[in-house]
């Protein structure tokens, strides 16, 4: 988690005198914090600025929903789920002045907690509520993502690209089960074929083929919950951290993997480790997962853009 100073909170000058917009998920956590929304929603009203919840059915049109509020002059916006919604709002405040406070309130809240903001939904909406009514904000890095064909997207958290996109993938086009069994019966299948791909990475101006099962690109440490992929990634140092896993074989990934929660995966001899401002993937037949949500098909290119979103600390 970050180290926040005095210095780090810089006056956002001028409050605007749009709305603040929220992007509420309703089932972000399965459902647990369904209830909290009409709290939440009375203690941001506190920052003295009219509260806009915005409405939409699906993942789409919720970040539609966030293009067009911050189009219409929204003041802020605000995500309130976990790093899915988080994601889909970051679409449409990444490289603006529009401030963005992230409530964690899902299974994985990796980028909230990781920019330092109370796990608790609250808490978190009280820390938010301050800094609009004080008129600050902090700076921090994102990751730009760009496909082959021109495509952009951004990323606050991690970037999966190996095995666990493998198993998001299959998972995703399972009708049964539902809820978590599903994953698990995925992570089985993909266990059963594990074999290494063959890897293109560039990083900065190094190219260099490798043979890997996990690729991990983190503009934050965590994914999935608290998973420590990219234990040293930092998103205020303008850098991204790279970890690879080379060529394990089923029995070595199944003993690892548990590390991974508390970052001492780096550790193993088959993992290796970077850190550029700019990298590109390639890969045949591999879909991206970005801050856990399907993302672009390898190749993409990644770069780490400074001070790319504000947030309302």
């Amino acid at each position: 988690m970050l180290a926040v100073t005095a210095d780090d909170h810089l006056p956002a000058g001028p409050p605007p005198e749009g709305p603040v917009a929220v992007l509420a998920n309703p089932t972000a956590g399965r459902g647990r914090h369904r209830g909290l929304l009409p709290d939440l929603l009375d203690r941001l009203s506190t920052a003295g600025r009219p509260v806009r919840l915005l409405t939409a059915t699906s993942a789409d049109e919720a970040e539609v929903a966030c293009r067009s509020a911050v189009a219409d002059g929204a003041s802020a916006l605000i995500a309130v789920g976990g790093d899915g919604t988080v994601h889909r709002a970051l679409q449409a405040v990444a490289g603006s002045t529009v401030p963005f406070g992230p409530v964690p309130a899902g299974t994985g809240n990796d980028f909230a907690v990781e920019t330092g903001f109370p796990s608790d939904p609250r808490a978190a909406v009280e820390v938010i509520a301050a800094a609009l009514r004080q008129g600050r904000s902090r700076p921090v890095d994102l990751a730009r993502m760009t496909g082959a064909d021109g495509t952009v997207r951004w990323y606050g958290a991690v970037l999966a690209a190996g095995f666990d996109a493998i198993v998001n993938e299959r998972a995703n086009r399972m009708r049964w089960p539902r809820g978590p069994r599903r994953y698990d019966l995925a992570i089985l299948a993909e266990l059963a074929r594990l074999r290494p791909r063959r890897y293109t990475l560039t990083l900065d101006d190094e190219r260099f083929e490798v043979d890997a099962v996990l690729v991990a690109v983190g503009n934050g440490a965590s994914y999935g919950g608290g998973m420590r992929i990219c234990p040293d990634a930092d998103p205020t140092d303008g850098l991204l951290d790279v970890v690879v896993g080379g060529r394990f074989d089923r029995r070595t990934l199944i003993r690892v993997k548990p590390r991974i929660y508390t970052g001492t995966h780096v550790t193993h001899p088959l993992v290796q480790t970077y850190r550029a401002r700019t990298i590109t993937i390639e890969a045949e037949d591999i879909t991206t997962y970005a801050d856990g949500e399907r993302s672009l098909d390898l190749p993409v290119t990644l770069t780490a853009v400074p001070r790319a979103i504000h947030l309302l600390r």
